[in-house]
């Protein structure tokens, strides 16, 4: 598929020329708050990824984090208006920009294809591990080549867990919320900075589950499609479907996604 293909090569290139600043002091710039923040190597990756898709399809329209917080647009204007577009690629250049600052390894590129709403394709790399996860509706998910499935698990008591810290305060709120529950329910929860790098594990079973409160469209669109891609459910945090304008999302393995929802209630 060549809408893939262009992912996975734009995907690798911008994973690329993030790893080359790694180290250079960068310098960092506060967006929503000081729990918010965007840097140059950002703008580079989404620009990089942007004139990739506009060279190999110049109709197609472009959702990326870093130019809808540049240009001031509404979010949800942005997404609503996405949901009826025959083709919109959205892209989060650097997920895990907390972790990319500090040197921490786990920062992903994510890069996703909807049609009117409904995801095609979806890419996460992690350039650090030169790992690729992909998926293409109805032909299943992959990392690396191989094809990848969800956990088996049955139980929480079983399951590993794994949430994020958003920048919004009243999300950060509800993700304490669901934490003191969940974490007398599962095995264990991880945070790894990255709501793509943990969408993408859920479909390869390196997680059992996943939940994030205040996220946007480029966090978890290309994630999302790979988790239902390799088995799994993605809702929002009240077991609706997921769509582009999910902003508190759920994913599992599918077996536990109704006891995880009750925490959230």
């Amino acid at each position: 598929m060549e809408y893939l293909s262009l992912a996975q090569s734009l995907a690798r290139s911008a994973g690329e020329l993030i790893l080359s600043k790694m180290g250079e002091g960068i310098l960092t710039e506060e967006k929503s708050s000081s729990f918010d923040v965007v840097t140059e190597v950002d703008k580079e990756s989404e620009l990089l990824i942007r004139k990739g898709i506009a060279d190999h399809y110049p109709d197609h329209r472009f959702l990326g984090e870093e130019e809808t917080y540049l240009n001031g647009s509404s979010l949800e204007e942005i997404v609503a208006d996405a949901q009826s577009k025959p083709y919109v690629w959205i892209v989060d250049p650097i997920d895990g920009t907390s972790n990319f600052v500090q040197g921490i390894p786990g920062f992903t590129v994510s890069i996703a294809l909807a049609c009117e709403g409904e995801m095609l394709v979806g890419v996460v790399y992690d350039p650090c591990a030169d790992e690729m996860f992909w998926a293409v509706k109805d032909q299943g998910a992959f990392l690396n080549g191989k094809r990848i499935h969800v956990s088996d698990k049955e139980g929480l008591n079983t399951s590993v867990i794994a949430t994020g810290f958003p920048s919004s305060m009243e999300a950060r709120l509800a993700v304490y919320g669901g934490l003191g529950k969940l974490i007398h329910e599962c095995r264990t929860i991880r945070s790894l900075g990255s709501a793509a790098r943990h969408l993408a594990y859920v479909g390869a079973s390196r997680l059992d589950g996943f939940w994030e409160n205040g996220l946007k469209a480029w966090d978890v669109a290309a994630g999302a499609i790979i988790v239902k891609e390799a088995g799994g459910q993605v809702s929002d945090t009240a077991g609706n479907p997921y769509s582009l304008e999910v902003t508190d999302i759920a994913a599992s393995n599918a077996r536990i996604h109704a006891p995880l929802l009750d925490c959230f209630k």
